[in-house]
Order: C-alpha cells, then sequence, then structure tokens
C-alpha cells in the first residue's frame, strides 16, 4: 500500500470523509457556548471546542472499529472500514486514537480547571461507548450522554460552574441520540442480531418508529421547555418548529423501515441540530442589540 492509500485509509478510519458524526457531536457543542455565553461565546473558547469537537470524533471513530473489529468484516455497511478489511493494523488505530486524545487533551489544559476535569469523564464516556454495545441492550442512551457532554463542559469554561440548565441540556440531547441513532441502528438491525451487538432498533422491536418519534418528542419538549427557563424568544422558537417539521419528515421516511431510507432520515438530523442553533443564535443576537 504506498503513501497516498495508507493516508486515505487513515482518514476513513476517523470518518473525516463523513462529517456527519463531527456536526451532530458539534451542535450540542454550540448550544451550550451560546447559552452560556449569552449569544457571545469567547471566541478562543470557541475555538478549542470546534478543533476539539472534531478530533475527539475521530477519536472514538478509530476506538469504535478497534473494537468493532471482528464484528465489521460480517456487517454490509462496515466491511470496507479498514480495519475490518485488513488495510490498517490494531495497533496503528491504537496509536492513532492515542495521538487524537492527546492533541485534544492539550487544547482542554487551556481552559479552566472544571473544564479539564469533565475532559477525563468525556473521554471515558466515548471510549466506553464502542464496548458497552455487547452488554448493554439500550447502548444509544449511553451515546447520548457522550455526544452531549460537552454541554456541561461549555458552562464550565465559559461561567466556571454548573449551573442545572446544562445538565437538562444534556438530557434533551440524550433523548434526541436515542432518535437519530436507533434510525442508524435500524439500518443494521438484520447484521446486528446476527452477530450479537444490542441496540434500540433490536430491543424496541415493532416499536421502534414509535421509540424513534416518542424520543424526538421529548428532545424538543425539553427543548422548549429550556427556552422558557432562559427566557428565549420567538426566533428559539422559530428553530424548533423546523426541527420538529424535520423530525415529522423523518417519520415519513422511517415509517417502511427501508434501510436506505432510514439512513437518509438518520443524516437529515444534522439539520434539527442546525435549525435549533440557527434559531437560538438569532433569538441570542437580536436580545444583545435590544438591551446592549
Amino acid at each position: 500500500m504506498n503513501l497516498k492509500q495508507r493516508l486515505d485509509a487513515y482518514e476513513r478510519l476517523m470518518r473525516l470523509d463523513k462529517p456527519i458524526g463531527t456536526l451532530l457531536l458539534l451542535w450540542p457543542a454550540l448550544w451550550g457556548l451560546w447559552l452560556a455565553g449569552r449569544g457571545i461565546p469567547d471566541p478562543d473558547i470557541l475555538l478549542i471546542f470546534v478543533v476539539g469537537t472534531i478530533l475527539m470524533r475521530s477519536a472514538g471513530c478509530v476506538v469504535n472499529d478497534f473494537a468493532d473489529r471482528d464484528f465489521d468484516p460480517h456487517v454490509e455497511r462496515t466491511r470496507d472500514r479498514p480495519l475490518a478489511a485488513g488495510l490498517l493494523k490494531p495497533w496503528e488505530a491504537l496509536v492513532l486514537a492515542a495521538v487524537l486524545m492527546l492533541a485534544a487533551f492539550v487544547l482542554v489544559l487551556q481552559l479552566n480547571r472544571l473544564t479539564v476535569m469533565l475532559s477525563f469523564v468525556a473521554v471515558a464516556l466515548a471510549v466506553i461507548y464502542p464496548f458497552l454495545k455487547r452488554v448493554f441492550p439500550f447502548p444509544q442512551a449511553w451515546l447520548g450522554i457522550a455526544f452531549g457532554f460537552a454541554i456541561p463542559m461549555a458552562y464550565a469554561a465559559q461561567q466556571g460552574r454548573l449551573p442545572a440548565v446544562a445538565w437538562v441540556l444534556l438530557i434533551a440531547n440524550m433523548f434526541w441520540a436515542v432518535a437519530y441513532d436507533t434510525e442508524y441502528a435500524m439500518v443494521d438491525r438484520d447484521d446486528d442480531m446476527r452477530i450479537g451487538v444490542k441496540s434500540s432498533a433490536i430491543l424496541l422491536g415493532r416499536h421502534d418508529v414509535a421509540g424513534v418519534m416518542s424520543a424526538h418528542a421529548l428532545f424538543l419538549a425539553i427543548m422548549a421547555a429550556v427556552g422558557g427557563w432562559q427566557s428565549l424568544g420567538v426566533l428559539y422558537y422559530c428553530g424548533l418548529a423546523v426541527a420538529a417539521a424535520l423530525a415529522g419528515y423523518q417519520y415519513r421516511l422511517i415509517r417502511g423501515r427501508d434501510r436506505s431510507l432510514c439512513f437518509k432520515a438518520f443524516l437529515n438530523n444534522n439539520w434539527v441540530g442546525a435549525a435549533v442553533f440557527i434559531g437560538l443564535a438569532l433569538d441570542l443576537y437580536f436580545r444583545v442589540r435590544v438591551f446592549s
């Protein structure tokens, strides 16, 4: 394998060619930063969180593929991943994951002590998740906490404390992740059942579509409650309305349980996260201009 092929394998191992995971990880971080900073997040902190999100998502993907290296060859969607296809060695994945996590930690060290302490929890959540899928029947809930842990970290970085709203937002994100990752799991359900991997799609069975929509509803309801709690205005709720419409569109995609349409619904969640953020950012922007 020449250098170009090896670099391409590393790129695919880190999923740099598939940014959806980075975006699903980034949107909650941005919600937290904008709310904690009341619409004006510290630019340095913002940059650290954006770069850190890319690094940690890449590291998480590498750890996930290392953990699943014996399962992925038996799953249609994952059999061509670099470790599953034998393009890279397991030790290379471990070294790459360590380098990425070290780089992320160097960034976190620029922040306050509380954020540094929380970063150890974030790493533990990310590393445990790939192995949890073998024993825990509802790993999507854990993923939601792992993907939303940037929210309390954002509050810690911006305010030096962890107010209750940070944890409520984390719970909201958990429900959102349950919704979108169940859609993702619906794509792999048959393969996962055959190889013994747990997922919410398997746990919910014929109630999978109802489970996805219930999780979306809980996510949006909690976010609406947060809006009232934080005195947000009409633009924020417009963003939530767009997110709700997108969730309705996802129902149309997944109700037939077609694998390609379930994956399309999963990808659509990028726009759900974006709609919430745009509504939040615009609402806070105009409030700052009006009341400053």
